[in-house]
């Protein structure tokens, strides 16, 4: 098991941030200049917010966002990866999110692979009747969407973190039972 102090660090720092990724990796998507294929990373990723039935219900305190952090990081790592994703306006924020991931990974453990594989159905789901299809492939769909992130962010008030071994077990244990398995 990694330091846990780590985790104790980085996640209150990821709630409280949530709302500035969100509109940030929003702006990244709408952006023409945008690869197709990173397009599609950033909108399931970015659905996710708007899921009614995610991993971790947003509703449970400390941790509810926490998994919409989790999948907003690797959905950057994601879009990074593909073809024409290193231009200068997209790297500052995808490298920054996606160097997070190995924080992720060293929490989760044995259980990353599933979140990593969960997270790339991301891009086949929908979300408020929105397709990643429709949000990639359609630009006034595409606007509204970014429309919708601002006022997610706007509306968002963090959660505070309890900086207890017990969170990091409730987190942990959410996502064990409610990941896919192969």
């Amino acid at each position: 098991m990694a330091d846990e102090s780590r985790f104790f660090d980085a996640f209150p720092n990821w709630l409280r941030a949530l709302a500035d990724d969100a509109v940030a990796l929003g702006g990244l998507l709408g952006a023409e200049s945008t690869p197709l294929t990173a397009r599609r990373a950033l909108a399931g990723g970015l659905n996710y917010l708007f899921k009614s039935l995610d991993l971790v219900p947003d509703g449970i305190d400390d941790i509810g966002y926490l998994d919409d952090a989790f999948v907003v990081r690797l959905a950057a790592r994601d879009a990074l990866a593909q073809e024409g994703a290193r231009t200068a306006d997209l790297k500052g924020t995808l490298e920054r999110l996606a160097a997070d991931v190995d924080t992720i990974k060293d929490f989760l453990g044995d259980d990353f692979p599933r979140l990593e594989a969960y997270v790339k159905t991301l891009a086949k789901g929908a979300a408020r009747g929105r397709t990643v299809d429709d949000i990639v492939d359609k630009s006034d769909v595409r606007k509204e969407f970014v429309v919708d992130i601002q006022a997610f962010a706007k509306g968002y008030q963090a959660p505070s973190f309890n900086r207890d071994e017990k969170t990091l077990v409730k987190m942990r244990s959410f996502l064990n039972s409610r990941l896919p398995t192969a």
